[in-house]
Formats: C-alpha cells, structure tokens, sequence
C-alpha cells in the first residue's frame, strides 16, 4: 500500500481522517452483529493489534504519522497510536478521548538543548469502567495517573513532535510553520513554548527564543525544560541571569525523580558511578514504586562490581513489575547471584549489603 502524499503542515482535518478502505473495516469488523460496547472495544484492541485480520500495528518511537499513514506503514508511535485508537473507537460509536501523563522519560537533546515530551495515550469509558490503550507502558517513565486532556491537546502533540522531526531534518522553516500549529491550538501549554524556543534558537533568532522561554516559565515556573535551556542560553551569552536560573533549575531537580534520573544517567556516561548512584537513590527517595529505577541502580552496582546490592536492586525491581518484565529481572538476578558466588570464591570474603531505603 502507497504512503500517502500529505503537504506540511497537514491540514487538521485530515490528522486523524480515516481513509475509505479502513472505515469499510471498521464497519465490517468492529460493527458486525450489532456488539455491545464492551464487545466493539474488545474488537477494536484485536483489529488494531492482529497482524493476521487486523492492522498489526507495530510500535516505532520514530513513527509521528497522520491516520492515513499509520495505516499505510502499519507502524505508530504512542502519539499516533492514540490518534489512531481514538479515530477508530469514535467511529465505532465508543467514548474514547486522548489522555497526557506529564513529564516522563520521553524526551531528546540536540546541541545542548533539551525537548521534552510529555506521554500520551487513549482512554475509552463504556458504562462505569474507563480502560487506557498504550503500547509503549512499559517503556516509559509513568509519574502519575494520566489525565484527560482536549482534542486541540492531542493535535498540538502531534504537531510538535512533527515540528522537532523537521527541525531534526533541517527543514527549519517547516519546523517553524509546524510549531506555529501547535501553538495555535493550545497556546497555554507550557512544553511547547520551551520547544518553540529551541527551535527558534537553531533558526538564530536568540531574542525569540528567550522570550519563548520565558512564556513557559510564566505558564509553568517550574518547567524543567525551559528553565535547562535557559542556562544554556545565558550561559552561552554570559549572562549574569545564569546563575538565577540554574538555581531555579536546582531547587525543581531535587524535587523531580525523573530529573535526577536523568542526572544518574549523565554521570553513568561520565563514569562518575559514585554520582550515578546517589542520584539514582535519590529519584527512588522521590518515587519508590518505579521499578525502572531499581533495575537502573542494579546496572550501576553491578558496573562497580558490587553484586550483593545490585541482586537487592533487582528484588525489588521485580517485587514491582509482572509480566515478562518481572521474570526478566528474577533472570537477571539468578545470572548475578552465580556472578557473586563466583566472586566470593576468588576473593575468599563475604559481601555484607544494608538494604535499600
């Protein structure tokens, strides 16, 4: 099947417009038998999913398309998957809307500037239960509970993350035209005033940028993003505000578990273990039911060769995840107790670990 040719920016109308030969499946298929709502949404999940008698959609982080292309390549990332699921469950008749989970794991540099992105994903309410559709829950960073958000939301998503893949092309001036779109349709969303900073800033225009800036930190003062690229600005001006900001930029840090996530992560590609570690124990202080950070401080432990507390790591790591994850982290665990066995063996010493606070 042939990609579709759309123009940039893609017109709001045909974002999320089912193409003919997908909306005859969806009555065909999802509609069949007169189903109850409980029966269409169970449908929907098998069509979107099957890669036998349905779409086998498969997940890919780079893949921002509209509908129509998603369908075409038979690829989505969390965005258009939500695109995706929503058009399809309102054409099934379904209450289905975007839902936002803020400042998670997902975001991207380039050239020391910093665009976050915020998580989003499908909600369905059929009678007393609403149930969530995300492909990608157990790859990202989820702080809180999602949120309903609008349909101008999920375009104005949409339309940023077109704008950072233009910008990453180095078609500027349909980066700029794309995040103008995005702002247009929800003009009080802090996140994107900070990427149409950055955006700005790579066009050259540093005074745009500052002001850009400061409109998400008027709309959001603890935005993490704009405040991290506000230092790099100043810092790269020599602005004496530098330091204003980068205090500003502490005091919302040791707040932030993902912040100090991302820290760890940053002294990890250092070398600096020492750091890594007390910044990874630091996000698990803030937030001590993410798994990810436990099976992270693991890694670190295991990297300085400290076995005992990195199996301690990953026992709680999977005390906290099901699945295949859990199991991943119970087989990682067995391969690290024959690790420290062995060690001990070498060495001919006990390792004696407290346990994890």
């Amino acid at each position: 099947m042939p990609v579709p040719v759309v123009v940039d920016p893609v017109p709001l109308d045909q974002v999320m417009a089912l193409p003919p030969e997908l909306k005859a499946q969806v009555h065909a298929v999802l509609l069949a038998g007169d189903p109850s709502p409980t029966q269409r949404f169970q449908r929907l999940i098998n069509f979107v999913i099957d890669d036998k008698d349905g779409l086998g959609m498969a997940y890919d982080e780079s893949a921002t398309y509209t509908v129509a292309q998603a369908y075409a390549m038979r690829k989505a990332n969390c965005l258009t998957f939500t695109l995706l699921v929503v058009a399809l469950a309102k054409e099934a008749g379904l209450d289905a809307y975007p839902q936002e989970i803020g400042e998670t794991l997902s975001w991207r540099e380039v050239e020391g500037t910093i665009y976050r992105e915020n998580h989003i994903n499908a909600g369905v309410h059929i009678g007393g239960h609403r149930y969530t559709v995300d492909p990608a829950a157990d790859l990202v960073f989820l702080p809180r509970p999602p949120v309903r958000v609008s349909h101008e939301r999920l375009l104005a998503h949409y339309y940023n993350n077109v704008a950072v893949d233009r910008l990453l092309e180095g078609r500027m001036d349909a980066a700029l035209k794309d995040m103008g779109v995005a702002l247009a349709l929800d003009p009080r969303y802090a996140t994107l005033w900070s990427n149409a900073g950055v955006i700005a800033l790579h066009n050259g225009d540093a005074a745009t940028a500052e002001r850009n800036y400061n409109t998400a930190l008027a709309l959001d003062p603890a935005d993490a993003s704009a405040l991290f690229n506000m230092v790099q600005l100043m810092h790269g001006r020599g602005d004496r505000r530098e330091v204003e900001f980068r205090q500003r930029l502490s005091r919302v840090e040791q707040r932030d578990p993902l912040q100090q996530f991302l820290q760890a992560l940053d002294y990890e590609r250092a070398g600096n273990f020492p750091r890594a570690i007390a910044s990874t124990r630091r996000a698990i202080q803030l937030k001590p039911d993410e798994h990810r950070f436990y099976a992270a401080l693991a890694r670190l432990y295991q990297r300085v060769g400290d076995f005992t507390r990195a199996r301690s790591a990953l026992a709680s790591a999977q005390s906290l995840s099901e699945g295949k994850t859990q199991a991943m982290y119970r087989a990682e665990r067995d391969r690290l107790r024959k690790l420290g066995e062995q060690a001990k063996r070498e060495v001919g010493a006990d390792e004696v670990a407290p346990p994890l606070k």
